[in-house]
């Protein structure tokens, strides 16, 4: 269940060489990006429309992309501009390609219709380019659904087993309840954990004499991204003094590659101000740690997954539950909008 009229990720802006060509598959298409001489972000199909070769087999030529086959040459808009052999060129020998933009270090492509494509439908992930915040950009790649990765993100339950000795550390996670609310493309959640042990992953980068208030808040948008402000301080301390506590912003994104294949990309940051690379290392391996837990997880579950049999949907699941209306309302629109204008009307 994908929407098409959207932004998706398909790399950290440090991926794309200045030189040469990167690609990545986003919804089950092979995608070529790559940098003009100019400095702008070209995205094509990786894929000749003569034999269906990889152009990213082939080479560049200043702004354009020979394909390593037969030599035909495209330009950035995706039209042939030279077949050898050829004495004219057929108006069709050309490639599709896709509106892309880089925004605070995410490069995003578009991949319904490019005329609808809204550079006020990115997300607001201003912690990945920020002078307050700093932190190391991570990857991981999932054999599964993004669906899936979208349910273990919108549930934080899940912190206090499967993260039991990293990000969790208290069973009170699980036990609090998040409130959620809605807000434009997405869901609001936000969850107050009072008085509990500091996490095994906090103490990882800083030290505490008491346990912490903690807290999670953050949207989960359309098509699967996560804004997050957590943290806490020790418990005693009036509400906004965070003198020795933490204090985080996190960016996460899904994008499906398949059906059952996902692109998970994620970072968390922390205030500029403490200015030590130890401690912005060792959130990364933190979270690393913590996000292999997660893969191993999902990925059992996906395993054991019986497609005839309903899961039990329970308390815990608002969230995914809310989140998954959603988005086939927003498949439901794409597919027929006339019906889901009647719908509304």
């Amino acid at each position: 269940m994908w929407i098409r009229n959207c932004w998706y990720v398909i790399a950290w802006e440090h991926e794309i060489p200045a030189e040469g060509m990167f690609t990545r598959r986003v919804l089950d298409e092979p995608i070529l990006v790559y940098r003009t001489a100019g400095g702008g972000l070209v995205a094509m199909l990786d894929r000749c429309c003569h034999r269906q070769a990889p152009l990213s087999r082939g080479r560049r030529e200043g702004d354009c992309v020979r394909c390593g086959y037969h030599g035909l040459k495209f330009d950035a808009a995706g039209i042939c501009v030279e077949a050898p052999g050829l004495a004219s060129i057929p108006v069709k020998t050309r490639v599709p390609t896709y509106p892309v933009v880089s925004h605070n270090r995410w490069v995003f492509v578009w991949m319904g219709d490019p005329a609808l494509a809204d550079p006020a439908l990115l997300p607001d992930n201003f912690s990945c380019d920020h002078p307050d915040w700093s932190y190391k950009p991570g990857y991981v790649h999932y054999d599964t659904p993004y669906l899936l990765v979208c349910d273990n993100l919108l549930d934080f339950s899940h912190l206090s087993y499967v993260h039991e000795s990293t990000l969790g550390g208290s069973t009170a996670i699980a036990q609090a309840i998040p409130r959620i609310e809605a807000i434009p493309r997405g869901i609001r959640v936000t969850r107050h954990v009072p008085d509990v042990a500091p996490s095994p992953f906090w103490k990882s980068f800083q030290s505490f004499d008491r346990n912490v208030d903690r807290y999670f808040v953050y949207d989960f948008v359309l098509p699967g991204t996560l804004l997050m402000q957590s943290g806490g301080a020790p418990v005693g301390q009036a509400e906004g003094d965070l003198r020795g506590g933490v204090q985080l912003h996190s960016c996460q994104t899904l994008t499906p590659e398949t059906e059952t294949t996902t692109h998970y990309f994620f970072q968390q940051s922390h205030r500029s101000s403490i200015d030590d690379p130890a401690v912005t290392e060792a959130i990364y391996r933190g979270l690393v740690t913590a996000f292999e837990e997660d893969r191993e997880m999902i990925t059992a579950q996906h395993r054991n997954i019986d497609p005839e049999e309903p899961m039990l949907l329970l308390a815990m699941d608002q969230a995914l539950v809310r989140y998954r209306r959603l988005l086939q309302q927003a498949v439901d629109q794409e597919r027929d909008p006339r019906a889901t204008a009647r719908a509304a009307a």
